[in-house]
């Protein structure tokens, strides 16, 4: 469809100002209260609608303007009196309408086909300059898109009122905010996997905390540094119970919990997935691609075959360990053989297992030989005695109890990977034990979900991310991924894995500082390409044309520049976007718990110069806030004998250092919770240093 000519252009205004004429003559006629003037009003109309309409489109305009006039034809025929033939209204009627409604069709098409939807999106990225404008981010990424998807993705929430859903519900309750661009924020539901891209000290830590703090339920997070802990666990502890893993004993944290590699596997596919888990995290990566990919298979069997042994015998009532299975495994001799048999005769699938302890204990010298040396790997953390003492035999983890107290686990593991295949079996046991969880119920989604903050996953915690990213969003197990690079990806993975966990990802940020040109290229590609207008001048003839050529929406170098905090988001259905990044100490709710915590560490000092001075004193908790806290506040500084106790409850302190976790002992074992507590120090009054 072409637009009017240069001389066509030239006779079409002439069209708008006779209907503009007509408009202003049709309303001098009704002020004179002449019917006709409005039949003339309507000819205006028209007029102008045709001209605005030719002007568009010069052939699709004609023909929408002239299914125009036979339909006001067809009208005026009617309803106008004294008009001969008027039994023969219908025919206008029927054209004009037929035109209109043939037209309309064939407009509609060439909008909803694929020419019309490709002719929208170039249309957009040259109006855009290729990014994603404020309609596609408000409709697609917003915390408006997560309230529309509310009953689907927390089904606890489909009863619940359509005012609660969309003006009191937090949408911290469906999803996280991942960035901001300009005044939008940039949101991604519970149900989806977000992948990061960013070299060292370029804040993914930061961005990932805030991942942590948004959680609704429980989350897992993995780590080669404390950082995380000490960014959330002052936020984390007021939702649920905190628990460390610290198998490589960074910066001297001891573990909170022990997990028993042993423990569940009396069932034989417990046994097969640990063992599994414990090879992959101990490998080097690579994909598992050809001949390794056979030997990690035969060292998985021959592993599973050992741990089912060993928890049986445990079971029974033996004094089998983690120790045993690596003496066994170390040196497969014909003793060795014969007790691992003996043990398996008690297994519900005795057969299977017997069979394939067969095949490993009675192989040839080298190829055993080959098994042991792929399974040792898995078992090299038992050296370290930090590592051994937190998966000693003890009391596991209780997911479904984890899961409803929404706690919250730090898994520590060190860039060395000798403890990667004890965390990474912890961490595949909690997910699966999660999905089982999840497919129990009604909706086959966790409610609330569960969190897996995975930084320096490739690392410290190799689990099968590629199909983990398939399938874990469905049952509300959210998974947000931090590497350093796509080449960090396909080392573990290979490229087969790497490109499976991009593809999964509904959002992939991308961090600037990347100098690996295969990378660069790569995102540059994802983000796209836009129509750029060249102009070319013509010195001899002063004149110039006007061409287009294709160009990247974002270059190479400009993923390489990005600012420190700026990042380049590439989302599921939208361009891309240029967005800023929130760092967990700028949140509010992050300023205002260190604040908390820095009077508490202030009023603990306070007391205890105090109590070393000789001077025992009172303690008030005050849970005010806002105006009358800052009272509060005032009124511990005047001296004791203008002091009156308003506050909360008291407590006398004896001789013994205290500190600020001391003071929540008797009233608010989470302290802080709701509001600011303002902890007073208070002298006593003269009747107590009488008492005391």
């Amino acid at each position: 469809m072409r637009r009017p000519t240069e001389k066509e252009g030239l006779v079409m205004p002439w069209a708008g100002l006779v209907g503009l004429a007509l408009l202003i003559l049709g309303g001098a006629m009704l002020a004179a209260r002449l019917p006709v003037g409005l039949w003339v009003i309507l000819t205006g109309a028209l007029s102008v609608i045709m001209f605005c309409l030719v002007f568009w489109r010069l052939v699709v305009g004609g023909i929408l303007s002239g299914g125009l006039w036979l339909t006001a034809a067809g009208v005026f025929w009617l309803v106008q009196p004294g008009i001969p033939f008027k039994e023969h209204h219908w025919i206008p009627l029927g054209l004009g309408g037929g035109v209109l409604l043939i037209m309309l069709i064939k407009l509609s098409h060439r909008r909803t086909g694929s020419g019309g939807l490709v002719r929208r999106w170039s249309r957009r990225l040259a109006q855009q300059d290729g990014v994603a404008s404020w309609w596609v981010l408000w409709r697609r990424a917003s915390a408006f898109a997560l309230r529309r998807k509310a009953h689907i993705l927390r089904p606890s929430l489909r009863d619940v009122s359509w005012w609660v859903r969309w003006f009191k519900l937090s949408a911290t309750e469906l999803g996280t905010r991942l960035a901001k661009v300009g005044m939008f924020g940039i949101w991604s539901p519970i149900e989806d996997v977000t992948l990061r891209f960013g070299g060292p000290r370029i804040g993914k830590s930061g961005e990932m905390a805030g991942r942590i703090l948004d959680a609704p339920g429980a989350v897992i997070t993995t780590s080669t540094r404390t950082d995380l802990i000490d960014n959330t666990e002052l936020l984390r502890g007021k939702v649920g119970p905190l628990y460390v893993f610290n198998p490589n004993g960074l910066a001297k944290l001891e573990s909170t919990l022990t997990f028993d590699p042993l423990a569940g596997c009396e069932a034989p596919a417990v046994a097969m997935y640990r063992a599994e888990d414990l090879i992959e995290g101990g490998s080097p990566g690579d994909g598992g691609d050809g001949d390794r990919k056979f030997w990690l298979l035969q060292a998985a069997q021959a592993l599973s075959t050992m741990l089912h042994a060993a928890a049986l015998g445990r079971a029974a009532g033996g004094e089998y360990g983690m120790s045993d299975v690596h003496d066994w495994a170390a040196q497969p001799s014909k003793d060795v053989k014969e007790l691992v048999l003996r043990l398996l005769r008690r297994s519900p699938a005795a057969n299977a297992f017997t069979a394939q302890a067969v095949q490993f204990f009675d192989n040839n010298e080298r190829t055993q030989s080959s098994i042991t040396t792929t399974i040792l790997p898995a078992l090299r953390w038992m050296i370290s005695d930090t590592a051994s003492a937190a998966a000693r035999p003890g009391e596991s983890i209780d997911v479904a109890k984890f899961l409803d107290e929404k706690g919250t686990l730090y898994l520590l593991g060190a860039e060395d990977a000798s403890t990667a295949p004890l965390v990474t079996a912890l961490t595949a046991h909690i997910a699966r034990e999660a999905r089982r969880i999840a497919s129990e119920q009604p909706s086959g989604r966790l409610d609330p979900s569960l969190t897996m903050v995975l930084d320096e996953a490739a690392l410290i915690c190799p689990i099968p991310l590629p199909e983990w990213t398939s399938d874990m969003g469905g049952r509300n197990i959210t998974i947000h991924i931090a590497a350093q690079g796509r080449s960090q990806l396909r080392k573990r993975w290979g490229d087969t894995g790497a490109g499976s966990i991009m593809n999964n990802s509904a959002t992939v940020l991308v961090y600037g500082g990347a100098r690996d040109t295969d990378d660069l290229a790569t995102y540059s590609k994802l983000a796209g390409e836009r129509d750029e207008d060249v102009a070319t001048h013509d010195h001899s003839s002063r004149g110039y044309s006007t061409t287009k050529r294709r160009q990247a929406i974002l270059s190479e170098a400009q993923f390489a520049q990005l600012e420190p905090g700026q990042v380049v988001i590439i989302g599921r259905s939208m361009p891309p976007a240029i967005g800023k990044v929130e760092m967990v100490w700028k949140r509010p709710d992050f300023r205002k718990a260190a604040r908390a915590k820095k009077r508490a560490d202030k009023a603990a000092d306070r007391l205890n110069r105090r109590i070393a001075a000789g001077r025992p004193a009172l303690v008030e908790i005050s849970v005010r806030s806002g105006w009358a806290g800052f009272r509060a506040w005032l009124a511990s500084l005047r001296p004791a004998d203008r002091f009156t106790p308003t506050l909360s409850t008291t407590r006398r302190v004896g001789d013994t250092p205290v500190s600020p976790t001391d003071f929540t002992s008797d009233t608010d074992p989470v302290w802080p919770t709701e509001r600011d507590r303002h902890l007073v120090v208070v002298p006593p009054a003269d009747d107590d240093r009488d008492r005391s």
